[in-house]
């Protein structure tokens, strides 16, 4: 077997056929930029170094068909010489799908594993899928969750599909329900959290999400009681109406009743005594998902919690 060199970079005009018209100019570069660090697209994005029609733009551009993309040189690992991530990861995730057909895949993601790689992180979900499905050159992300959420996510197979569940999660067709163990006893009257959420950014370079109400995003979850375990924490069901990021967790926080293991939002001292339980985890799991095929069936799904969520819950019922 002969190997060659990686060429030496050089500019890439790409044109934009009519199946990404519509895509955000940043989504468009990750999902051609295989490899390259997310923060290296984003900054030459920041600095007009990409072009559109020889135009500068902002990361948030949609494309049209036709456009003539301008990327400037960055070095592209050889797709088919990817990161080789290890068997027991691979066996993981592929043990984890709960659904699978020609179009689409969804797993019950586990906690701690990010569902795409960059910020120092070389892999993540998808780029595990793409190694467990190489004849499948149009994985994608549907939508993210948070590295230590657990719970239902989907990996569209093909562009048509990818684009049918973006419309229907821009609508009111996909149907989330996440659970959460929280801190305190829940108010039942605590059934809807309205508050709009802004991004700021801490000394550390942390990036943290804040109810804002003047300049956030409007921000709406509908929560629901499914088990107190006395004044101690309450386990609850949350449906975001709307997807802003760390929305639950934020919500919660807002409300006054943190979720346990949240090392941004919660309280340690609440956090610590579920850990002593056995609870070494971020409790939040994304347990239901409803969404609308495109021949006008219904995807109806359930995801069980793992085992060290189920532990906990057996060890907070259990009498004193």
């Amino acid at each position: 077997m002969t190997t060659t060199a990686p060429s030496t970079p050089s500019v890439q005009l790409l044109e934009v056929s009519p199946e990404y018209a519509g895509q955000r100019i940043d989504n468009f570069l990750l999902a051609r930029l295989k490899g390259v660090p997310k923060t290296l697209i984003y900054r030459i994005l920041r600095k007009g170094e990409v072009r559109v029609n020889k135009g500068r733009i902002k990361p948030e551009y949609k494309l049209q068909a036709g456009d003539i993309v301008r990327v400037p040189p960055v070095r592209v690992p050889e797709r088919d010489e990817p990161v080789p991530l290890a068997q027991g990861l691979l066996q993981r995730l592929e043990a984890s799908i709960v659904f699978e057909d020609k179009a689409l895949i969804v797993i019950n993601k586990p906690c701690g594993i990010a569902v795409h790689g960059g910020s120092g992180l070389t892999y993540g979900v998808i780029e595990a899928f793409r190694q467990l499905r190489p004849d499948c050159k149009e994985l994608e992300l549907v939508h993210r969750l948070d590295r230590d959420t657990s719970g239902l996510l989907m990996i569209a197979k093909k562009r048509s599909m990818l684009r049918h569940l973006h419309t229907a999660l821009r609508g009111d067709g996909v149907d989330k329900r996440y659970m959460a163990l929280v801190r305190g006893n829940w108010a039942a009257s605590i059934k809807q959290v309205r508050a709009s959420l802004g991004k700021s950014n801490l000394r550390s370079g942390e990036r943290m999400v804040e109810v804002d109400e003047e300049e956030g995003k409007e921000s709406v979850t509908v929560f629901k009681v499914l088990r107190r375990f006395g004044d101690f924490a309450t386990l609850i069901e949350a449906k975001p109406i709307t997807g802003r990021t760390h929305q639950i967790r934020v919500h919660t926080q807002h409300a006054g009743h943190c979720i346990a293991g949240d090392t941004k939002y919660g309280d340690d001292d609440f956090s610590k005594e579920i850990r002593d339980m056995g609870g070494k985890r971020l409790f939040l799991h994304a347990y239901m998902l409803t969404v609308p095929l495109p021949d006008g069936g219904e995807l109806k799904l359930q995801a069980p919690v793992d085992d060290v969520w189920a532990k906990t819950v057996e060890r907070l019922s259990a009498p004193i």
